[in-house]
């Protein structure tokens, strides 16, 4: 007894199930006769079912139907009552509803014939059942239908109608097309088999016959070949009937036309019009055509075949002419491009041949002739005749350009160049001269010679000047009719002399304050070596402010640097500069340096400061300013009245008022003094300290506070390109202030105080009519206008006219008992 559970015993029974299924398969072969197209075969596993066997059923078979086919039998039917289902190709799969069976009894039946060109094989599934509970108790078995091939489907031509062009000169052998067939029938078998042949050609000759049929994948291939040769002129098309048929039984077949048309080829040689042609050319006439020559061809027009190409055989050596082919008319333009000379050739005679674009092809009784003579190629060549007419001959200058060299600034009257000039048509003697380009006129030329005299200096660095060289053109004429014009050029290579200062090549710097002390200087010289650079720099030696500002560094060849000394506040500085050349001849020239603040880049950040330097004039307009103050300060002392009085605002205009009357005042020793300009600025003078309570008059009040919100607020936007606020200090003299520059500087102070002293009171207006004391008040000596850009040393000492006036009017003070 075999156990259940053991690898021996489950082998065991797939062994009995196997050799049950085999015999009930016989057991189904002895049951009923077995039709011809019904064949078992042995059980193959396909995936996960059983096939039995494979069934054949005849392609297109005529019925009638429904027929049997097959019957199923299973030995699960000794232990159950069983029935079948099918299922796959031909049932629930196309082509659908093919078969069917008998769930009882396993028959299985065909309803109607089937194409095998359509389906070749069918896979059929069938599951045995229990007929009582409906579980499937055997689900791994099939079979298959083989559909048998019928010869059903003759050959087909591919395309069915077969068009080609072959030219008239192909070589007689294979041609340069095929024929193809194919049979859709079942492959490797007689009825796709298929086998060719022409049935008629019209016209027979030249004879094409099939020369092979190969095999292709699915489907036949015929080659065609010919003897002979075609003549285009004689028979331009054919038509061949062509045959193809397979092996089956019975056989089928189908036919074709095939339609040859023939393409003119060149049978025919060009032909010249005429033997010999005669034309003229003017003397020295160049690029010019000079005659047509028409030729004669019988090959179809503008076609390779047809299309002339001409040939220059003898007469050209010297390369005159050339011949070249109208695309339109065919014919050859001969053309002159190379001028000849009268004197030496008086006429050329040139022989021409012409060919086609595509080689002759020449067919002699039906057979091509290989190779064709020379002699049959062309069927002859032209003779051109061409006459030189003789024209009148220009002068010639026997040196084209002429060469001559001179220094610049030399004096008029120096004979550059006299030309020589021959003739071949005309006398020399009366040839005239004429300047034809002299751009700057400083040459002049002896219309009978043609000498040509500097008439004016030259300049080296004038504009019509180009790299050292003057260009004059002139031109000889002869008394011919027409009259001939030669031409002729000089060329003035000028040498330099040092007559050309340097100067700045941009005069405008701009000095980074931020963060740079220098500037590059860059200078040139309109001169050439050895009269221009490198350059040397210098400053001006008589002026004491720039030594004390500027120094220079610098080394022949090298780099030279202009460096401020100090730090300068932000604005316009200029520095007049010396500058030599290699010779030592000196320029002079004012370099502008613009320093501001560029934040991290090289350019100044918004608008460029004002001008921070005083020019002559200004110095003038300073010092009459402050003679006129001090004659105005002599005179007051003088007044009969004692009183000092000031401008103030008490209304809202300005009034004269007392201060004498008043009472207690700020400690400092002179007040300063303010006037309300016309556009709200106030203007005045200030002394070296300022000192001052934040009083102003009550009508002022307003407007003084809105100045001081505005000051801040455009101090806050502009801070970066005014003034630096952080030095302190300011010189014994006095200084106008201007409109601009008070709003602005106080509108700095007040900035920086808001900053840098968060618990500074406000300063409210102050009505002095209260005539009372206030020592409480913070003063405002941290606003004291100071910029060490204003440079007012030079007020020190103002000549001796000045200090007799300061003596003046020290005198007036000392008998006044009155101090300043």
């Amino acid at each position: 007894m075999c156990n259940t559970r053991t690898a021996s015993c489950t082998n065991f029974r797939m062994r009995k199930t196997i050799i049950l299924l085999f015999l009930l398969a016989l057991e189904a072969e002895s049951s009923y006769e077995l039709t011809s197209q019904d064949l078992e075969r042995v059980l193959i596993r396909s995936k996960r079912r059983w096939v039995l066997n494979t069934i054949e059923l005849d392609e297109e078979s005529p019925g009638p139907y429904p027929r049997k086919l097959t019957e199923l039998h299973n030995d699960k039917h000794l232990n159950y009552s069983i029935k079948f289902r099918i299922s796959g190709q031909g049932v629930t799969e196309d082509p659908k509803d093919l078969f069917t069976i008998n769930e009882n009894t396993g028959e299985i039946f065909v309803h109607r014939a089937i194409d095998r060109e359509k389906y070749s094989i069918l896979n059929v599934m069938f599951d045995v059942m229990d007929k009582n509970t409906g579980l499937i108790l055997d689900k791994t078995l099939a079979f298959n239908v083989a559909i048998k091939d019928k010869n059903d489907n003759p050959p087909r031509f591919i395309p069915e109608v077969l068009s080609v062009q072959i030219p008239e000169n192909t070589k007689e052998g294979r041609l340069t097309f095929s024929l193809q067939a194919k049979d859709i029938d079942e492959l490797n078998n007689d009825n796709s088999h298929i086998s060719m042949q022409i049935e008629s050609q019209e016209p027979a000759l030249p004879k094409i016959s099939l020369d092979s049929i190969t095999d292709g994948i699915d489907s036949m291939i015929a080659n065609l070949i010919f003897t002979g040769c075609f003549n285009y002129d004689k028979i331009k098309t054919y038509k061949l009937l062509v045959k193809a048929w397979d092996h089956g039984k019975p056989s089928l077949s189908t036919t074709t036309t095939v339609n040859i048309a023939i393409t003119d080829s060149n049978t025919h040689a060009p032909m010249f019009a005429a033997t010999n042609f005669n034309t003229s050319v003017m003397e020295m006439e160049s690029n010019k055509e000079i005659l047509r020559i028409p030729v004669k061809d019988q090959d179809t027009p503008n076609t390779p075949a047809s299309r002339a190409v001409f040939t220059i055989l003898k007469g050209n050596e010297e390369g005159n002419y050339k011949i070249e082919t109208d695309p339109v008319t065919n014919e050859g333009v001969l053309t002159v491009i190379k001028e000849k000379d009268h004197e030496k050739t008086t006429q050329h005679e040139l022989e021409i041949a012409v060919d086609n674009e595509e080689p002759f092809f020449l067919c002699v009784d039906g057979k091509p002739v290989t190779p064709i003579p020379e002699t049959l190629k062309r069927s002859g060549t032209t003779k051109v005749t061409v006459k030189v007419i003789d024209v009148n001959d220009p002068p010639v200058f026997q040196n084209k350009i002429q060469k001559v060299y001179r220094v610049e600034e030399e004096e008029p009257g120096d004979v550059l160049y006299t030309p020589t000039v021959t003739d071949e048509d005309s006398d020399v003697t009366k040839l005239r001269y004429e300047l034809v380009e002299d751009p700057a006129k400083w040459m002049s030329i002896n219309p009978k010679n043609g000498k040509i005299t500097l008439a004016k200096k030259i300049d080296r660095e004038s504009p019509h000047v180009r790299n050292s060289t003057y260009t004059v053109t002139m031109r000889a004429i002869d008394d011919g009719e027409p009259p001939a014009t030669g031409t002729g050029t000089l060329v003035v290579h000028i040498g330099d002399k040092n007559d050309n200062k340097p100067y700045l090549i941009s005069n405008t710097s701009v000095m980074c304050g931020n963060k740079a002390d220098r500037v590059k200087l860059r200078a040139e010289d309109a001169d050439i070596f050895p009269y221009s650079g490198p350059f040397t720099f210098t400053l001006d030696k008589d002026d004491p402010q720039m030594k004390s500002q500027w120094k220079l560094e610098q080394s022949p060849g090298s780099e030279n640097v202009l460096i401020s000394l100090n730090r300068l506040p932000y604005g316009n500085y200029s520095v007049p500069l010396k500058i030599a050349d290699q010779q030592g001849v000196l320029g002079h020239d004012v370099l502008k340096v613009v320093v501001c603040d560029c934040g991290t880049g090289d350019a100044c950040l918004g608008p460029r400061p004002r001008s921070t330097s005083l020019h002559g004039a200004a110095i003038g307009i300073l010092l009459a300013s402050l003679l006129l103050i001090a004659l105005l300060l002599f005179l007051s002392f003088h007044c009969k009245k004692k009183e000092f009085k000031q401008f103030a605002c008490t209304d809202g205009s300005p009034k004269l008022m007392s201060y004498n009357e008043e009472g207690g005042i700020s400690d400092c020793k002179v007040c300063l003094q303010f006037i309300q300009s016309p556009n709200g600025i106030y203007q005045g003078l200030m002394p070296e300290m300022i000192k001052f309570e934040p009083r102003f008059y009550p009508n002022s009040a307003d407007h003084l506070a809105n100045l001081k919100r505005e000051s801040v607020r455009g101090w806050t936007k502009n801070r970066n390109s005014t003034y630096n606020s952080t030095r302190g200090g300011f010189t014994r003299s006095f200084r106008p202030v201007s409109d601009w520059n008070m709003q602005e500087h106080i509108g700095r102070k007040l900035y920086n105080l808001s900053v840098e002293q968060q618990d500074f009171p406000e300063c409210y207006p102050h009505d002095y009519g209260a005539e009372e004391t206030n020592n409480e008040v913070v003063t405002l000596d941290q606003l004291s206008v100071y910029s060490t850009e204003d440079n007012l040393d030079f007020l020190q000492n103002l000549g001796p006219k000045f200090c007799t006036l300061d003596m003046i009017c020290q005198q007036g003070l000392k008998e006044k008992n009155m101090k300043l």
